[in-house]
């Protein structure tokens, strides 16, 4: 006998998502850090809430840097935030690339040395 199993939510039940343009700006940083040696693995979550997405330097590591989009917090301190490694938080804000700002400083301190 087959399970069939859904990968699509449930009607009736709401799903946090990121949408193309963000994904797109996502992926590209993403690309970009494993093409300089610094990541080497991600994960994505979505979920009732909220949506993440892990970057990680080996796929056995906690994730090094954790990107939440949290639409709750859309009218307060901004939909975005962006955690570091021991879960602290290094920047929260309205606009995805101002949040991603912090990560691609890195990566220009990275090219650069």
């Amino acid at each position: 006998m087959s399970t069939i199993i859904l990968l699509t939510p449930a009607p009736g039940v709401s799903q946090v998502a990121f949408t193309r343009q963000e994904l797109d700006r996502i992926m590209s940083l993403y690309g970009r850090m494993v093409a300089a040696g610094i990541w080497r693995d991600y994960a994505l979550e979505l979920g009732a809430k909220q949506a993440s997405f892990s970057a990680f330097r080996r796929s056995a590591e906690n994730p090094e840097v954790r990107l939440v989009k949290d639409p709750a917090l859309r009218q307060r301190q901004g939909e975005w935030v962006l955690y570091g490694e021991g879960g602290v938080v290094l920047k929260r804000g309205h606009e995805l690339a101002g949040v991603l700002a912090v990560v691609e400083r890195r990566l220009v301190k990275a090219i650069e040395a």
